[in-house]
C-alpha cells in the first residue's frame, strides 16, 4: 500500500495483507487482513507498531516514502503480538538512535521473540504517562489483557484520536468502513478478545471522559464518523449482553436426522415471527458460528451422540462458547441417539457451568429420526422460545 495521508501531520503506514488464509492460525480471512502503523510527525517523529514479518520490508518502505530523508525517534508499541512486531529488529538496524517506547511487560517479552542489538534505547511506559512530541502529547492508557497484558492504548491530545491496539480492530483490509464491519468486527472481537469482557468494560470506563474524534485501531478502517455506534457495539459484546433477540440455531450429526429436526426447528420458529439463525457447526468455521452464538439471546444445540459422547463439531463449537465466558443467554437442546442417546448430558456437562446460563424446559430426544412424537416436542420447544422472546 502506498502512504496515506492520514490528517496534516499524521501519516498511515501499514500494510494489507491479501495472502493469508487463516489469521493466527484459525480465523478464516477471505478478504485478508491488515497490519496498521502511523507516522506522527512532529518536532519528535514517532511511528506506531510494527507489522507481521512477512511484510516488514513493504511496511519499512512505506516509513521511508514517508519519511522522505528524516529519522524517527521513537517506535511506540501497543501491542507485542507478533502481527504487530515482527519489524522491531529491522526497524532498530535501520534506525539505531530510535527508543522502543512500551509498557514494562512489553519490554519485558521482546527478548522472546527478538534479540535487539546492545545498546537499543527504550522508554518504559504505564498507565497515565505522557510523551510530548511537540504539539502533540500522547497520553496512554493501560489496557491489561485486552487481550494480552501488555497492552497500551495511546491518545492523541491535540488531534483527538485514540490508538486502540486490537480494540475496535475487525478482519479484512484498512480502508474505508464497509457494511460488512459489524459481522467482521464482531467475528473478531467474539473470538480473539472476548473471553476479557470483564477488562474490556474497564478500558470503556477509562475512555468515558474522552473526547474522540478517531479511533485506530491495528486491524482493518480507521473509524471516523458515528464513533457512538461502534463504542455501542463494544459495550454490548463486552459486557455479554445479546445484540440480537432471537435464537441462533447451531446443529451437527451423522446422516442428516438431526439436521432435519434443526430446520424444522428453525422454520417452526420464523412462521412465529422470531429472528432465527440456522448454521451447521460441521460446515461453517467455528470463528462464525461461536460469533452468532454471542449475536442472539438464545440458542437452539441439535447433536447427535457419538461413541457415548458427543457429535465432536457441537462439542468442539460448546467448548469455544464456553472458553469466551458464554453467559446470560437461554439454551435449548435437541439430542439423538439410536439406543443410548447421551448429547443432552453431553451438552450440559458443558454448559451447567456458565454464568447466567439457562435452560429451556423442553428437552427434545430423536430416537434416529424424527417421529410424532419427537415432531411434537420440537415444537414445543419453538413455542417456549417464541413466548420467552414475546412471540
Amino acid at each position: 500500500m502506498n502512504v496515506l495521508n492520514f490528517s496534516d501531520s499524521i501519516k498511515f503506514v501499514g500494510v494489507d495483507d491479501r495472502e493469508i488464509d487463516l489469521f493466527e492460525g484459525q480465523y478464516k480471512v477471505p478478504d485478508g487482513i491488515s497490519y496498521n502503523s502511523f507516522v506522527i510527525f512532529d518536532e519528535k517523529i514517532a511511528v506506531t507498531d510494527s507489522v507481521d514479518a512477512h511484510k516488514v520490508s513493504e511496511w519499512l518502505q512505506n516509513i521511508e516514502n514517508a519519511l522522505q530523508g528524516k529519522t524517527p525517534d521513537y517506535l511506540i508499541v501497543h501491542h507485542l503480538e507478533p502481527d504487530h512486531a515482527g519489524g522491531f529488529l529491522e526497524f532498530i538496524k535501520k534506525y539505531p538512535d530510535a527508543t522502543i517506547a512500551a509498557s514494562a511487560k512489553a519490554l519485558a517479552f521482546i527478548p522472546q521473540f527478538v534479540k535487539l542489538p546492545e545498546g537499543t534505547k527504550t522508554l518504559t511506559l504505564k498507565d497515565g504517562d505522557t510523551l510530548s512530541l511537540g504539539k502533540h502529547t500522547l497520553k496512554f492508557i493501560a489496557a491489561p489483557m485486552v487481550h494480552w497484558p501488555e497492552v497500551l492504548l495511546s491518545y492523541d491530545e491535540s488531534e483527538k484520536i485514540l490508538f486502540s491496539a486490537d480494540a475496535f480492530g475487525t478482519f479484512g483490509l484498512s480502508g474505508k468502513l464497509g457494511e460488512d464491519w459489524v459481522s467482521e468486527a464482531r467475528r473478531y472481537y467474539i473470538n480473539i478478545v472476548g473471553k476479557y469482557g470483564m477488562q474490556v468494560q474497564g478500558v470503556l470506563k477509562k475512555l468515558a471522559g474522552i473526547e474522540v474524534k478517531t479511533i485506530c485501531p491495528l486491524h482493518g478502517p480507521v473509524i471516523t464518523d458515528n464513533l457512538n455506534f461502534y463504542i455501542d457495539k463494544y459495550n454490548t459484546w463486552s459486557s455479554y449482553a445479546p445484540e440480537t433477540q432471537g435464537v441462533f440455531v447451531a446443529y451437527a450429526g451423522v446422516y442428516g436426522h438431526t439436521a432435519e429436526a434443526a430446520k424444522k426447528l428453525a422454520e417452526s420458529l420464523r412462521k412465529k415471527g422470531v429472528d432465527v439463525t440456522i448454521m451447521d457447526l460441521a460446515r461453517t468455521y467455528s470463528s462464525e458460528t461461536v460469533a452468532q452464538a454471542f449475536r442472539y439471546s438464545h440458542l437452539a444445540v441439535c447433536a447427535t451422540t457419538l461413541d457415548a459422547g458427543l457429535f465432536p463439531a457441537a462439542e468442539k463449537f460448546l467448548t469455544h462458547i464456553k472458553a469466551k465466558n458464554y453467559s446470560n443467554r437461554k439454551v435449548g437442546i435437541v439430542e439423538n441417539g439410536t439406543w443410548a442417546p447421551m448429547a443432552a448430558k453431553k451438552m450440559h456437562e458443558i454448559l451447567d457451568t456458565l454464568k447466567n446460563v439457562t435452560f429451556c424446559e423442553t428437552t427434545v430426544t430423536l430416537k434416529s429420526a424424527l417421529d410424532e412424537t419427537s415432531a411434537a416436542k420440537l415444537e414445543e420447544l419453538a413455542i417456549e422460545f417464541a413466548k420467552d422472546l414475546g412471540k
